[in-house]
């Protein structure tokens, strides 16, 4: 004759064992899906760097035109010594220097990096963990 409390320790046993994998499958997508949110999210601050680096390498082109037109206008005051085309060369060339600053204004803020730390991926996994944590905790009465 079979004992039927055995039995039912058995199925109780093989139930516990499937939650226990259902929990350990649901932790591994869940860290999984944490790591896929770090990845986006490390692409995304890349695409800002080189955005930022992009906008620097521009300023230093538009410096040097700058550079170049108010040293012809330099040459120009030594050669002409008259007001109209010297000052017109120092016009345009000041007005290219203030583009240059502003564009590399604009690419020293791209290459901060607000809000982009891994904090908030550090935040999740800490809640995911205390979650799990909270759940094998608990005992059913």
């Amino acid at each position: 004759m079979r004992d039927h409390s055995a039995d039912q320790a058995n199925a109780a046993d093989s139930g516990l064992a499937g939650l226990l994998l259902q929990v350990v499958s649901g932790v591994g997508r869940l860290v999984q899906g944490e790591l896929q949110l770090a990845r986006a999210e490390a692409a995304d601050s890349l695409r800002s760097v080189t955005s930022g680096l992009g906008k620097l390498a521009g300023a230093a082109v538009v410096a040097l035109v700058g550079l170049n037109v108010l040293a012809g206008a330099a040459v120009g005051a030594l050669v002409h010594a008259g007001l109209g085309p010297v000052w017109a060369a120092l016009i345009v060339g000041g007005l290219m220097l203030l583009l240059a600053l502003g564009l590399a204004a604009a690419g020293r803020a791209g290459l901060r990096l607000r809000g982009r730390r891994p904090g908030r991926l550090l935040r999740g996994l800490g809640r995911d963990v205390a979650a799990v944590r909270s759940g094998f905790g608990r005992k059913e009465t």
